[in-house]
């Protein structure tokens, strides 16, 4: 999940819920939506790589 910050950056969310903190982890801030983009291409590629 990608959300617009106020300061103009993006920051890349996990789809899922941390049940610790009942929040959703930072995955990282870009500076732009392409770059947010290609790291969460990026994590679902390991994500699909670890089963």
């Amino acid at each position: 999940m990608i959300r617009k910050l106020k300061s103009g950056k993006y920051r890349l969310y996990s789809r899922k819920i941390d049940p610790r903190t009942n929040k959703r982890r930072n995955l990282g801030t870009f500076d732009t939506l392409d770059a947010a983009k290609q790291h969460e291409k990026e994590v679902q590629f390991f994500k699909g790589q670890k089963n």
